[in-house]
């Protein structure tokens, strides 16, 4: 079962489903989000306010996520 906290303003499953790919490859790396986020020059409350939904990403964070992991963009958008 997805469950995904989505704030006011993000509520598509589009979007959730986003953030699961975000999450999962995040887990596949064997990054915890306080290595991600050191490796972003952010705090880890950052790297939680994405992967809860609170945080919409836009493409230049994605394109950076996708580096940090390892992963094609299109892996994380499809």
């Amino acid at each position: 079962m997805l469950v995904v906290y989505m704030g006011k303003t993000i509520r598509s499953k589009e979007y959730a489903v986003f953030i699961e790919r975000m999450k999962k490859a995040r887990e596949e790396t064997g990054l915890r989000q306080i290595d991600v986020a050191k490796k972003m020059k952010r705090p880890q409350s950052y790297i939680s306010r994405v992967e809860s939904g609170e945080y919409r990403l836009d493409i230049l964070e994605v394109k950076e996520f996708a580096r940090i992991y390892k992963k094609n963009i299109d892996d994380l958008i499809k």
